[in-house]
């Protein structure tokens, strides 16, 4: 005769349930898998048809026509690629938590902008032509109009809503600006038309060599900002109860926004969407916790990018259709789902 154990000793030996730590982390490292796939896609699908083998022999034995493919240009544009994508994804999430709107991006405190009108300037006034003159006057471009806003949003006073409107405000004057010059100086505007779009394609070793240092220096500050910024997501009274820095962590949060989104810009040009849309998808599985917001950010971010512009790559042979063209397409349908799933939320 079978006798039914006591529900204690059933609940006992029955398997616990995986922890919501265990799932996230698994959850990153399948994404880590998914970018080191799309990171191979890249080196293997371009707008020259090679086959795999060809690819193989471009990577491991010929410096000759194939290694110049895949080497040179495919390795470089998907390193590139996986900086500048890692970038604006934290740079994203670390306004969306600095301004708390779960909508905000790079370009919403002017940041893109302003490195856009540095290198529209250097291009049509001072006769700037080269890849490594764009960077320096994007990156120094995108930090002063950094720390204008940071300055007129009241500097260690400032506030998520003042910083937003600053770099608002901002963003339509520069935009105006880049307009007037590109519309009266035609010599210049084919240079900075394509620049503005945004690409992967000038990818050079060179490039990469000099926005790097910036790069990694932006990324480990903004993954050190996540336990303070998660405690200023639940306000100003208690972030400084839990003995957080309000001024400090806003400080730094915009020089780690404006390091990640100058560089990346300065290398690639202004890229739309990616600092917005992956970190609010992300959010939705992750929770509010920056300490996973971040990280699934930087591995997340790139494989938009990369995908993007494999895309790019594909539909227009021989020729490409630019990343940032392709990550607008992608991005304008989902914002405005995004904002409607958020409206439809509030009601």
């Amino acid at each position: 005769m079978l006798v039914d154990s006591p529900p204690e000793q059933r609940a006992e030996s029955a398997p616990a349930p995986p922890s919501r730590r265990a799932i996230r982390s698994l959850g990153l490292l399948g994404s880590a898998v998914l970018l080191v796939l799309v990171a191979l896609a890249s080196i293997a699908i371009g707008a020259k048809d090679l086959s795999l083998a060809q690819v193989w022999h471009g990577l491991f034995q010929d410096t000759g026509t194939y290694g110049d493919v895949v080497v040179d240009e495919r390795v470089s544009r998907t390193v590139l690629g996986l900086l500048a994508g890692a970038a604006l994804g934290l740079a994203g999430a670390v306004l969306q938590a600095l301004t708390r709107n779960p909508l905000a991006d790079p370009g919403l405190l002017g940041i893109n902008a302003g490195a856009s009108a540095a290198v529209v300037t250097a291009i049509s006034f001072l006769g700037v032509t080269s890849m490594s003159g764009y960077i320096w006057f994007a990156f120094f471009g995108a930090a002063a109009i950094g720390a204008l806003v940071w300055f007129l949003g009241g500097s260690r006073g400032a506030t998520p809503v003042r910083l937003a409107l600053a770099g608002t405000a901002i963003s339509a004057a520069l935009y105006g600006y880049l307009q007037a010059v590109m519309i009266s100086d035609n010599a210049a505007l084919g240079r900075m038309r394509f620049w503005t779009v945004g690409s992967l394609s000038s990818a050079t070793g060179s490039t990469i060599a000099q926005v790097l240092p910036f790069l990694v220096t932006g990324m480990v500050l903004a993954l050190a900002l996540a336990r303070p910024l998660n405690a200023m997501s639940m306000g100003d009274d208690t972030a400084k109860a839990l003995g957080a820095h309000l001024g400090r962590t806003r400080a730094l949060s915009m020089l780690a926004a404006t390091v990640l989104c100058g560089a990346a810009t300065a290398a690639c040009g202004p890229i739309v969407f990616v600092g917005l849309m992956v970190p609010h998808v992300v959010r939705s599985f992750t929770g509010p916790d920056l300490r996973w917001i971040l990280p699934y950010a930087a591995v997340l971010s790139p494989v938009l990018l990369l995908g993007a512009d494999v895309i790019g790559r594909v539909i227009a042979r021989p020729s490409e259709v630019q990343v940032g063209i392709i990550t607008a397409i992608i991005g304008g349908p989902v914002f405005i789902l995004l904002v409607r799933r958020r409206r439809t939320a509030q009601l």
